[in-house]
């Protein structure tokens, strides 16, 4: 298994729509608003890298609202 934490950047006003647009779906562990660069953090775990990289792709990049993202694979 592959984790990874997503940093979002969002545009003003729809960070609460990601929040609750991602809640329950597989790939999801856990999601969070928060303060400071980013609006929104969300953990992933996938079966590999491909995976992984296609969730993000899939349910975090082709939201409206989100302006850029960072990927951070866990290593350990």
């Amino acid at each position: 298994m592959v984790r990874a934490y997503v940093l979002i950047e969002m545009a003003a006003g729809h960070s609460r729509d990601m929040v609750n647009l991602l809640q329950g779906k597989a790939e999801i562990r856990s999601i969070n608003r928060v303060t400071g660069p980013y609006d929104v953090i969300a953990e992933l775990e996938a079966l590999d890298i491909e995976a992984l990289s296609e969730a993000v792709s899939e349910n975090i990049h082709a939201v409206k609202g989100v302006l850029r993202t960072i990927t951070c694979v866990c290593i350990s």
